[in-house]
Parts: structure tokens; sequence; C-alpha cells
């Protein structure tokens, strides 16, 4: 028994507040994840010298949890068919593609430094 006046009378069990049923009986889906609109968001793109001569294309400076970076790595590795990851809060595109994340980026939506 978690709550406070659990198995008193003055126990009110809590209910969904969508459709009116216990939370534990709710068949609701979860609410979906608002993120920020590109056009408000700034991202940093550069390219990175790695060792043995390997050239990574960087993009910095989106915050993880206003955007999807998960959906916009692929949406670059597929654009521009290059394998890619996601490293801290930053994303990494194998070869150097700036110009082409570039433009791909503001065809999304996002502002480009």
């Amino acid at each position: 028994m978690t709550r406070l006046f659990a198995g008193t009378p003055f126990d009110i069990p809590p209910t969904c507040d969508r459709c009116g049923e216990l939370v534990e009986a709710c068949q609701c889906p979860p609410p979906a994840h608002q993120y920020l609109p590109a056009d408000k968001q700034t991202a940093k793109v550069f390219t990175e010298k790695r060792k043995n001569k390997r050239v990574m294309t960087i993009v910095k400076n989106l915050q993880p949890e206003e955007t999807d970076l998960p959906k916009l790595l692929s949406e670059l590795k597929s654009t521009i068919g290059a394998g890619g990851s996601l490293q801290a809060d930053q994303i990494e595109i194998q070869g150097d593609h700036l110009a082409r994340v570039q433009t791909k980026l503001k065809s999304i939506g996002y502002r480009v430094r």
C-alpha cells in the first residue's frame, strides 16, 4: 500500500485523466513526447580529423531532450549514404560530408552554423 489513505474509507484510487478508468485498468497509450521545433534550434556542423587520417562530420549543439536525435541520425545516414553514430550529445557521420549535412539540416528546418 503506497497511498496515504490506502485501505481506509478516505482512499480514492487514482484514475486516468483521459478515459476515467482506474490507472491499473487503463489501456490509453502514453502521451507522445513533444520536441522543440527544428526552426528554434541551431546546429553546429564541422569536420574533425581522427587518427589514421579518418575524417568525421560532427553535428553538435542540439539538446537531446528537445530533439529526436536517433531519428535525425537515421535521416542523415540514409540521405548521405554513410555510416554514423550517436556519441554523448552529438551526431557523428563517417567521412567529409560537411556541405551535404548542412543542406539536409537546412531543408529540415534547422539553423546551421
